[in-house]
């Protein structure tokens, strides 16, 4: 009983999480979308329509590009990961060491 009532609170707790992320992932989108607008000066019908489409398109350019200064925890972690493939034993432990101290695989020497 106690492992059930554990799994619940677990299962509760994880999917509370994903809609909070939904939710700043799109309010960051919207804060991009603004700025550029604003940026283009546009305004009444005209920032309307490219309101739409940037909210449609996804993420815009800028939020696109990869950070260029350090990541932080997860995000070094996944990265380093991702450009350590096709590394193996002391190479993969050495490259990602090196990684994670630089905080992303784009800040290394």
């Amino acid at each position: 009983m106690k492992k059930l009532f554990a799994t619940v609170i677990a299962a509760t707790f994880a999917l509370s999480a994903v809609p909070a992320f939904a939710a700043n992932a799109q309010q960051e989108k919207m804060k991009t979308c603004n700025k550029e607008a604003a940026d283009k000066a546009l305004k009444g019908d005209e920032r309307k329509k490219f309101m739409s489409e940037c909210l449609k398109a996804g993420a815009p350019a800028a939020a696109e590009a990869p950070a260029a200064g350090p990541l932080s925890g997860k995000d070094a972690m996944k990265a380093c990961m991702a450009a350590a493939k096709g590394k193996k034993g002391d190479e993969f432990k050495k490259f990602k060491a090196d990684c994670l101290k630089a905080k992303g695989p784009a800040n290394m020497k």
